[in-house]
């Protein structure tokens, strides 16, 4: 279906993909894994014919005649227009096929394709989501809409960039399964992940890039069981997880108190009750991670903490005093106690100013700091998160997604907040720079005594660095304890019916080849 032969991609004399080649065949499934930053996006960007701005480009790129090509971002959120519903181009690339029908079926007939086509993206309470904005569904749920505009397109080629992010584990297994689904109709598939598992289970052959670089190639069982190149070998076996934390003395006022929240969403006669949270307590020096399924609540939950999202009745309480609900009418002091780090990262920085500008700008405004001291601190939060120097002057639009991530992180940071509150932080970054990034976060937990986190994850390994865990279902607060209660002692149905679910990818045996 399409090929990429000696590709080359250089920015300002800097190669960010440097002689790549890939084949991707009709009914398989083609992986690039690598770390953030490694040519991944890229070069799976190429298949389509687009490139970063400013950039030469030499090789050569094939795509078969009268085929097209679908990307499904790790950002969904970029190809969403906020001002349209999520019914809005899905209805638009459904008319196309339905135009030969009576014009009096037409409607019915779009409606069934578009429906269908969520169906196939694992969004099964798709009727419901359509009159939603693209901020009012969560990661996943955005991620899954724009797969369902792919397979609308009618795409002979697809590329999913992350396909997995943000997603929690029955819904992961769903996405493997349909995916595979997808190449077994003769699609070509380019997955570019940093699940390790998930490319495991899913693809038939695998690219490992380095600095936009292929280091090693083959299908994954050879990769898994005899990896030849270093890098490969840190990849696959980075170091076992270090014990959960011990639980600090928690006496005295917790710094963040919420009492019956119920959250909100649409307008008018549209509303609709997503969150209902009767009590939940986070104390200084803790973590706490919210878990469930993609669309559950949580980031709702998160947004109603920063003051993001206004339609709830309820309680929050810093320090015993009551936060306004709108982040509006929270004072400087208040802002930079409760800092959010966005799940989608490209879409909270503006893209016309170099990154360090944006993160120094926390310092400056929030706690008065001169420019040029905010600027020296900005770089040092980032060099202690692991992004090299000279990307903290570039724009946004020439960072990959993880180093990103990272930079919001650094930004939010700079507030010196008491609550940090991560939405998926780790899901765009690969297993060793994920683990010394959750380090750096418990770290800070640790040593500061008076920051408090809470992370929004899919993923039980880093749920297992916080010393609580809330299991959120449908809206519903359904489960809350010590962590290690919670992973090996779960109470709630759907708690142990995610447990179960977290090894599938692992277990599974591989599709059909």
């Amino acid at each position: 279906m399409a090929e990429i032969r000696d590709l080359r991609v250089e920015i300002d004399g800097r190669a960010i993909v440097d002689g790549v080649s890939l084949r991707a065949v009709p009914g398989r499934v083609t992986a690039l894994v690598g770390a953030s930053g490694s040519g991944k996006t890229t070069t799976g960007l190429a298949l389509l014919g687009t490139y970063p701005p400013g950039s030469r480009v030499t090789g050569e790129v094939r795509l078969t005649e009268g085929d097209l090509a679908g990307y499904v971002p790790q950002h969904p959120a970029a190809v969403l227009n906020p001002a349209r519903r999520s019914s809005a181009l899905l209805n638009d690339l459904a008319r196309r096929h339905v135009r030969e029908l009576p014009r009096a079926d037409r409607r019915a007939a779009a409606r069934a394709l578009v429906l269908r086509a969520l169906a196939d993206a694992q969004l099964t309470d798709g009727e419901a989501l359509l009159g939603r904005y693209p901020h009012q569904l969560s990661g996943g749920q955005q991620q899954r809409v724009v797969l369902a505009q792919a397979l609308l397109l009618g795409a002979r080629v697809i590329v999913a960039d992350e396909p997995t992010t943000g997603q929690d584990a029955l819904t992961k297994r769903r996405i493997v399964d349909q995916l595979a689904a997808v190449a077994a109709r003769g699609i070509a598939v380019v997955l570019l992940s940093h699940d390790l598992d998930v490319v495991r289970a899913l693809a038939d052959d695998a690219l490992v890039l380095r600095a936009g670089r292929v280091v090693e190639s083959g299908p994954p069982a050879r990769l898994w069981r005899n990896p030849r190149h270093e890098w490969t070998r840190s990849l696959l076996h980075a170091p076992a997880a270090p014990p959960r934390p011990a639980i600090p003395h928690t006496a005295g006022q917790p710094v963040l108190r919420v009492r019956g929240l119920t959250a909100r969403h649409g307008d008018g006669a549209r509303r609709t009750t997503v969150l209902d949270v009767g009590q939940l307590t986070l104390h200084p020096g803790t973590a706490l991670a919210l878990i469930g399924r993609s669309g559950s609540g949580k980031t709702t939950l998160a947004r109603c903490l920063a003051g993001l999202h206004r339609d709830h009745d309820g309680e929050l309480l810093l320090d015993g005093i009551p936060l306004p609900h709108s982040v509006r009418h929270r004072s400087r002091a208040q802002l930079a106690a409760v800092q959010y780090v966005f799940q989608d990262a490209r879409a909270a920085f503006d893209e016309h100013r170099p990154v360090l500008d944006q993160i120094a700008r926390t310092a400056v405004r929030l706690r008065g700091t001169d420019p040029t001291t905010a600027r020296e601190e900005a770089r040092t939060t980032l060099t202690r998160l692991g992004l090299p120097p000279d990307a903290a002057h570039r724009r946004p639009a020439r960072l990959s997604g993880g180093e990103l991530q990272r930079a919001a992180l650094a930004r939010a940071l700079l507030a010196r907040p008491r609550v940090l509150v991560c939405d998926e932080v780790t899901s765009g970054l690969d297993t060793v720079a994920r683990r010394s990034l959750l380090d750096l976060l418990s770290g800070l937990v640790r040593d500061r005594g008076d920051l408090s986190l809470v992370l929004i994850t899919h993923d039980l390994d880093t749920a297992r660095r916080a010393h609580h865990i809330a299991v959120l279902d449908a809206g519903e607060l359904v489960e809350q304890g010590p962590a290690d209660r919670i992973l090996t002692a779960p109470r709630h149905p759907f708690t142990l019916s995610l447990m179960r679910a977290v090894a599938a990818p692992r277990t599974a045996a591989a599709r059909p080849r």
